[in-house]
Order: C-alpha cells, then structure tokens, then sequence
C-alpha cells in the first residue's frame, strides 16, 4: 500500500506524521518527495547512503544556423528564451525542458544539453529504505526529480508499505507525488487557516479520485475548524495527535517519537490502522 501524506502548508506535522508512520513498519519504504525542503533523513539518519544525480535536457543554440525568426522566444511560455541585437539567449535558470523550442525552430539551430538540477540518496534505517529528493537551488521545477524518487521506489520489492512525505500545497510537484498512492492521508491543524489550506489539498485529492482521510495535529480542548470541516464535507477522521510539548521536543531534536517512547507508537499504530481499515487493507499488529 502506497500512503502519500499531504498538507495545505507546511508546518503543520506532515513530516512528523509520515516519519513515524514509516517507523512503525520493517521493511517499510519511505520517500521524502519534498524536494526543496527535505527532512526526512534528518530523523531515519539513514547508513549506506547512494547519491543518483538527476538532470533535465535543456536547449542550447548554434548561433550560426539562427537567422533571428524568434519562433522559439514565441513559443517559449515561460520566458526561458530572448532574441537581443542580433543575439538569442538561453536563460536555463526558467526553463521547464519541455523540447518546444527545439521541435519548432525552422533552422535546426538549436539542440539539448544535460543540466543537473538534483540529485537522489538512498539509504537504510533499521530495515526501513529511506529515498530522499534534494532540488538544487533556484530550480524551476522539482517534477523531474519526484518522477525519478518514485520510479526509484517502484525498484524496490517490500513486504510492507510505502509512506510518500509529499511537499506542501497543491502544485505541480504535489500533483506528481500522489498520482500513484493508494492512499491519501491529509495533516491538519486546528485554526481558520488550517481548515482553509486543508479545504484546498482535499480538492486536489479528490480532483485525483484518492481515497483520503485526516489526521488533525495538535488538537486542544478547543474549536476545532479543521475538525468541523472534515464533518461538513463528510472525510473520515481517521487519528487525533494532542498538542503535545514532549512529542514536540522530540521531534525538534530529530527523534522519531515511536521509536522512544510507547505511547507515542500507540497513537500513531493507531491512526495507520484506521488507514487501512478505511482502505480495506490488513491492519497492522505492531506492539
């Protein structure tokens, strides 16, 4: 079973969520798809760690062949090309590698080149396989390398399931991440804003027709509008995590909670049980 975990924003305990959820498994796979800000392997601390770079073609010109028709800087919707006295110039920096510009020049004068923009690691922690994606700064786009971390994934055989920590918010790169998952596990907070950014990762999920549900994170004896939106819009509250100043020590220390302490691996067994109930897959039985 395949569970992405998602969130509105970040901050909101998604990764903490999907951290110890891939803890509580052997042999569990976990994929760190927050490719501009991973931290996944801050906790695993994973060993025998293997770098994979990953690049993208992006367009390059033979000046020569150009005779300034600008039908590439037409094309191009991302501003990735210009035609300056008598010049065109490449600006790889935006460019999305789309091949437009190649495919439509009259002239031939333009070609690709490989430009690394990221890179994979792959490691082990305590029987768990630990991917992680890292997008080199100032990239336009962290597609490519989230495609590359899950075809990685599909690699591996396990006997248990894989946890996808995704980025926050809805992009493109969110879109990428989810499109494979069996299941989608949405992290909410409980204010106005986390019932708002919330409302807008369950319409993504649902656009992708994904069996979901909600963890709402830090819940007091207070309102809770992330709570009363999952009643409004009929999602299954699948697990609660209290706020909770010793689980949040923890987790700033970069400790997995369910490996320290017992009632922390309790809550958490608990909401990946209701997961799979509400997936009809077997529950997990993990003291």
């Amino acid at each position: 079973m395949k569970i992405a975990v998602l969130s509105g924003k970040g901050g909101t305990g998604k990764t903490l969520v999907s951290v110890n959820l891939a803890a509580l498994e052997p042999q569990s796979i976990y994929v760190d798809c927050d490719v501009e800000e991973p931290n996944g392997h801050l906790f695993f601390k994973p060993q025998n760690n293997a770098t994979e770079k990953v690049t993208v073609w992006i367009p390059m010109v033979q000046s020569e062949l150009c005779n300034g028709c600008r039908t590439c800087v037409d094309f191009c919707k991302f501003n990735a090309l210009a035609y300056i006295k008598d010049q065109l110039f490449i600006f790889p920096e935006i460019c999305h590698s789309c091949g437009g510009c190649i495919l439509f020049c009259p002239e031939g004068a333009l070609s690709e080149k490989q430009k690394k923009i990221g890179e994979i690691r792959t490691g082990v922690s305590e029987g768990i396989q630990v991917l992680t994606g890292m997008l080199n700064i100032g990239e336009a786009s962290g597609v490519p390398i989230i495609h590359n971390l899950l075809k990685e994934e599909s690699k591996i055989i396990s006997p248990s399931d894989t946890f996808i920590d995704c980025p926050p918010g809805s992009a493109c790169i969110v879109m990428e991440s989810i499109k494979d998952a069996d299941y989608c596990l949405l992290v909410a907070e409980p204010t106005i804003f986390g019932a708002h950014n919330l409302a807008m990762v369950h319409e993504l999920v649902k656009l992708f027709h994904k069996p979901n549900g909600v963890v709402l994170n830090k819940t007091m004896d207070t309102e809770n509008p992330s709570e009363q939106y999952c009643k409004e819009q009929r999602i299954p509250i699948v697990g609660e995590i209290p706020y909770d100043t010793e689980l949040g020590t923890l987790n700033s220390n970069g400790m997995i909670a369910v490996r320290e302490k017992q009632k922390y691996r309790q809550v958490f067994l608990e909401i990946l049980n209701q997961i799979k109930l509400e997936a009809g897959y077997e529950t997990t039985t993990n003291p």
